[in-house]
């Protein structure tokens, strides 16, 4: 009996190891998500830590009082270890940014979050978008710092949240809700996938435009709303 609760245990383990790394597999675009994503995990590894701890201080506890808890109940309290292992380490599971909550996300989370969410897209875009999706998670690793530079009501922090909290998903969003027939089929010289290009290619310039001016202390107010409008097209047409 023992050896088979030490046995479950361990499969419980394994489980448990399994579910924290599947909800970090995917392939960090820059620092910032990488490092959201290693405080959750840590948050899980301390929380799972403190409950096992928990479990063996009140094990001894109960074998002081009954004299010895016997190999049976060593067995009881190495399974109730590996299930609070489990239990812990997976859960919570790291929230995913949304469209929706990016645009309310924090200065300091912003470049962070939007990481997390292209990470999230990558999968279902064309090879040269997943590069230039790639490339602007360097360049908000970029933008992070200067982003503690401005307070949350600044028309610099205005302007960054259209940009990656509006135009960014919108733009991605637009390309994914299009039937795949469509995405490659061109409608006044250009196609949904050439748009899709376009855009990141103009948002990773931006990025870059953005960072440079807020350290410099220049940014005032980017019209970044009316240049995208040209980027935008009218999927009832295509």
């Amino acid at each position: 009996m023992s050896e088979n609760l030490v046995s479950q245990s361990d499969e419980i383990i394994r489980n448990a190891r399994n579910s924290l790394n599947n909800q970090h597999f995917v392939k960090s675009i820059g620092e910032k998500s990488a490092q959201l994503k290693a405080k959750h995990r840590w948050s899980n590894i301390k929380r799972a830590a403190l409950g096992v701890g928990a479990i063996w201080v009140g094990t001894s506890i109960l074998g002081v009082i009954v004299n010895g808890i016997g190999l049976g109940g060593l067995a009881l309290a190495v399974g109730l270890s590996g299930a609070a292992l489990w239990a812990l380490l997976s859960y919570p599971k790291m929230p995913m940014p949304t469209s929706e909550t990016l645009k309310n996300s924090d200065l300091p989370r912003l470049a962070g979050q939007t990481e997390i969410w292209l990470e999230q897209q990558r999968a279902a875009l064309p090879p040269p978008a997943i590069t230039l999706v790639e490339n602007i998670g360097t360049r908000l690793d970029e933008l992070a710092p200067q982003l503690a530079r401005i307070g949350e009501h600044d028309p610099a922090a205005r302007e960054v949240r259209i940009l990656v909290g509006e135009h960014l998903p919108e733009l991605v969003k637009g390309y994914r809700e299009l039937p795949n027939s469509l995405k490659r089929k061109s409608h006044g010289g250009s196609s949904p996938e050439d748009q899709l290009i376009n855009g990141l290619k103009t948002i990773d310039q931006e990025i870059e435009s953005m960072t440079l001016k807020i350290a410099r202390g220049k940014l005032d107010k980017l019209a970044t709303r009316e240049r995208f409008l040209e980027l935008k097209y009218d999927r009832n047409e295509s």
